[in-house]
């Protein structure tokens, strides 16, 4: 991965050497000066999870393995950013397919809402092949696609309340042949920013930044992207053309995912299996 740590380094070094990372802090994003319409909350339609027992959002269904605590570590690194900066709708994205950024954004969304009880909007952005609505264990729902075929409903009448938890999802719909029409348009840029002021959090699952145009349309509603880089997946060529595909990045963070620096039993038998190697080795020095 050491090339993939340099790549990254000089991408950021020439956009702190361009001013550009100054201007993504300092000028958020502005679209025109449209003011929000606030969303009720209380009166949007309910989805029901239906996960199995293979399922991979595990701050959901398994939130004591180290995943879990990661995730729940990214949180707290995600506010402690809030204090320096405006941050409140992220984009999750990867240089290419199967990096696992559908898992991260779902992770990252159940634990906002769960185990941090903040307000969370999580919007399926990938109209090509979307996949989170599956992570989540919903049934089909109407979305972005349908919203569009009209564009006179409200947006927010295809916003799903979740199981009960201050987590409300926004769906694709159908996938879409030419999705850049509906994300590059003023009436979307309009539905999106309405959104925004009824949540803690906005977070996008978004499409890889190859080959296709949606991430640089997406990064321009969003305060921040995530990348999620996969060991021995990401081509490091892949992950520098994607990033410098991107008018304006506003890369925040970088999670990796599935790395081998640490053994997940050897976590567990340190930390949260320890109660019960202590009953057996009692006589164990500290």
């Amino acid at each position: 991965m050491g090339r993939l740590y340099e790549s990254l380094k000089r991408a950021e070094s020439e956009r702190r050497q361009s001013g550009t990372l100054d201007n993504e802090i300092n000028n958020p994003l502005e679209l025109g000066g449209l003011l929000p319409e606030t969303f009720e909350l209380e009166g949007s339609l309910s989805a029901t999870m239906e996960l199995s027992s293979t399922s991979r959002l595990v701050a959901l269904t398994d939130p004591r393995c180290l995943a879990a605590e990661k995730f729940r570590a990214l949180v707290t690194r995600l506010q402690h950013m809030r204090n320096e900066r405006e941050l409140k709708s992220l984009l999750v994205t990867s240089s290419i397919t199967n990096e696992g950024k559908t898992f991260v954004t779902g992770n990252l969304a159940v634990t906002l809402a769960k185990h941090f009880d903040l307000r969370v909007l999580v919007v399926e952005g990938d109209l090509h092949r979307p996949a989170l609505q599956s992570l989540l264990g919903l049934t089909r729902l109407q979305g972005l696609s349908h919203w569009w075929s009209t564009r006179k409903d409200n947006i927010a009448h295809y916003v799903y309340k979740i199981n009960g938890m201050p987590l409300w999802f926004l769906g694709a719909g159908e996938s879409c042949d030419r999705p850049s029409q509906i994300l590059q348009s003023a009436e979307f840029a309009e539905a999106f920013t309405g959104l925004s002021g009824s949540f803690d959090w906005l977070l996008v699952d978004s499409t890889p930044m190859l080959p296709t145009v949606d991430v640089n349309l997406w990064s321009r509603l969003v305060d921040g992207m995530v990348l999620v880089v996969r060991e021995g997946v990401a081509p490091v060529k892949a992950l520098e053309q994607g990033l410098a595909s991107l008018d304006n990045p506003k890369l925040v963070g970088i999670v990796l995912n599935e790395t081998s620096e640490f053994d997940q039993r050897r976590y567990a038998g340190q930390y949260y299996g320890s109660p019960k190697a202590e009953k057996k080795s009692p006589n164990k020095k500290h």
